[in-house]
Parts: structure tokens; sequence; C-alpha cells
């Protein structure tokens, strides 16, 4: 066996580990969020049960501010942060018993439902869309 092919080969061991440990990463916390929790449901369970219940209250300029709000997110995470973002915003409606999703309630559900690493996306897409975060200031501490 000459070097070049067992390097070949070491190279190939490394980077299918280092793929297969990302994806397994990403599997585990996936299986993690579908574990039922003390009440019975799982986060996930949680999160469709607040879209569900909530579906009637979006109007079309919503729900296209949510997808314009979540576009920084790469395509292949988006649907995922939409669902996890659009309960949030759902739990948030529920509680403050309003009768339709507003800008406002959909932007205070997207910061409480955003890692605090991405505010500083958020802050510049919302700088974009002119709206004022002066509001929200005591959200993103």
């Amino acid at each position: 066996m000459s070097t070049g092919f067992g390097l070949f080969i070491l190279t190939w061991v490394i980077i299918l580990i280092t793929f297969m440990s990302i994806g397994g990463f990403f599997m585990f916390r996936k299986f993690l969020k579908r574990l039922p929790k003390e009440d019975g449901k799982s986060i996930i369970d949680w999160e469709e049960y607040y879209i569900e219940k909530t579906r009637h209250m979006w109007g079309k300029q919503e729900l296209n501010l949510l997808e314009d709000l979540v576009s920084p997110v790469p395509e292949l995470f988006r649907d995922i942060a939409k669902q996890k973002i659009a309960g949030k915003i759902g739990e948030l409606a529920l509680q403050k018993k309003t009768k339709r999703i507003t800008q406002d309630v959909l932007i205070e559900g997207y910061i409480r439902a955003t890692p605090k690493r991405d505010h500083k996306f958020l802050i510049k897409k919302l700088k974009e869309r002119n709206i004022d975060i002066a509001p929200y200031e005591t959200l993103f501490d």
C-alpha cells in the first residue's frame, strides 16, 4: 500500500466521522425535543399545539413578515426555525388573549424564540423593514 493511498483513506475516515458526528448531533437534539416532559407533552408537541390553536389568527401580512424575518436562516433549517418561532408567537398570542396575530406580538414572539446570538441578524432585518426596535429593547437583554 502506498503512502498516498494511506493518506487518502485516513482523510476519508476523518471526513466520514466528522459528517456522521454532525448528523448525529442534530438527530440527537431532535430526539431530545420529542421526549415528553413532566406534563406528558414534548417541546415539539407544544409548538404544534400553539400553531394549530392560532392558525386562524394569522393574516397574510403577518405570514409574509414571518417569512421575511426567517429568510436569513439557512434554507436547510428554515422550516424548523419557522415552526419554533410560530409556536412561540402562538403561545404569546394565547397568553395575551389577542384576537389576531399583530406585528407587535409577532416581533415579540420572534425575539423570545430566537437565541441571543442571532439577535444581531434580527435587529438588522427589522431595521431593513423600517420597524422601530425601541419598544422591544428590554427583550434583547
